[in-house]
């Protein structure tokens, strides 16, 4: 199944107080990168940089600029990256109203619904709840 993965997954995979998420999301970026089943919308590659270089409520911050930059180049080298467009801008304010999700979470979503993405791999949805034609999975619940 082709799927789509949120920021804050990829975020685990370099937050050392989360060794059990991060060897969660280390066997689902190998292995969706080994199958060519997932995909990284550009909108999770803008804000992984964003969010791993900021202090974190008085903790340093996960990267440094120049490591963040240099993984968000992997991403975009290894990943099959997903581009916003003005069909996808228009689903996610649909997406946005229909679910009463927030913008972020809503431009996420369309990325998938847009792009016929059968998940969409996130802690910030409702674990197996469908958005449209999209399942949402939280891939640290069972």
């Amino acid at each position: 199944m082709a799927a789509i993965v949120d920021t804050n997954i990829i975020l685990y995979r370099f937050d050392p107080s989360s060794p059990q998420k991060q060897t969660v999301v280390d066997g689902l970026l190998r292995k969706g990168l080994a199958a060519g089943t997932l995909y990284i919308p550009h909108q999770a590659i803008v804000e992984f940089v964003a969010a791993a270089t900021r202090s974190r409520g008085g903790r340093l911050p996960l990267l440094s600029p120049r490591v963040a930059f240099r993984e968000a180049e992997e991403l975009l080298t290894q990943f099959m990256v997903l581009y916003p467009n003005e069909n996808l801008v228009r689903t996610a304010l649909r997406g946005a109203a229909a679910y009463q999700l927030s913008w972020y979470d809503a431009h996420m979503w369309a990325y998938a619904e847009c792009n016929g993405m059968s998940e969409l791999l996130s802690e910030d949805f409702t674990h197996q709840r469908r958005y449209g034609s999209v399942l949402a999975v939280n891939p640290f619940l069972p």
